[in-house]
C-alpha cells in the first residue's frame, strides 16, 4: 500500500512536470501549488485505512500536517501574500515530516515536495505572444 502511494505520487509530479513544460500555462506557479495539495491528498486517501489501522486516532495528525503544510501555499496564493515563503516553508515541513516517518509512510509524501519547490523557483515572467515569436 505504501509503495502504491509512493509510486502514484511520483508518477502524478511526473505528469504535472510534463504538463507545465510542455504546456506553458499562464499560471504555472498554482498549477504546480494545486497539484501538490491534489497529489499530498491522494496520497493521504491512499494510506489513511492502513494508518488508521495501525496508528488508531493518532492518524489524524500523521496525515494531517502533510496536508495542512500543502494547503498553506494555496491559501497564501489567494491571499496574494508571501506565496514563495509559503511554498519553501510547506516544502520544509513535507520534508521533515516525509524524513520522520521514513520508516513508515514518510516517503509517499516527499514527491510532492518538488512540485513546491518548482512552484518556489518559477519565474513569473510573462509568456512570449503568438505575434512576437519567430
Amino acid at each position: 500500500m505504501i509503495g502504491l502511494a509512493t509510486v502514484g505520487a511520483i508518477v502524478g509530479v511526473l505528469l504535472v512536470g510534463v504538463v507545465v513544460l510542455v504546456r506553458r500555462p499562464a499560471d504555472a506557479r498554482g498549477v504546480l501549488r494545486w497539484s501538490a495539495l491534489a497529489i499530498t491528498v491522494l496520497v493521504v486517501a491512499v494510506l489513511t485505512p492502513l494508518t488508521v489501522d495501525d496508528s488508531g486516532i493518532a492518524a489524524s495528525y500523521l496525515l494531517g500536517v502533510p496536508v495542512a503544510a500543502a494547503a498553506l501555499p494555496v491559501l497564501a496564493q489567494r491571499v496574494g501574500r508571501l506565496a514563495r515563503v509559503a511554498d519553501l516553508m510547506a516544502a520544509l515541513v513535507i520534508t521533515v515530516w516525509g524524513l520522520l516517518l521514513g520508516l513508515g509512510i514518510g516517503g509517499a509524501f516527499l514527491p510532492a515536495v518538488v512540485l513546491l519547490v518548482a512552484s518556489a523557483a518559477a519565474t513569473g515572467a510573462p509568456r512570449a505572444s503568438a505575434t512576437t515569436r519567430l
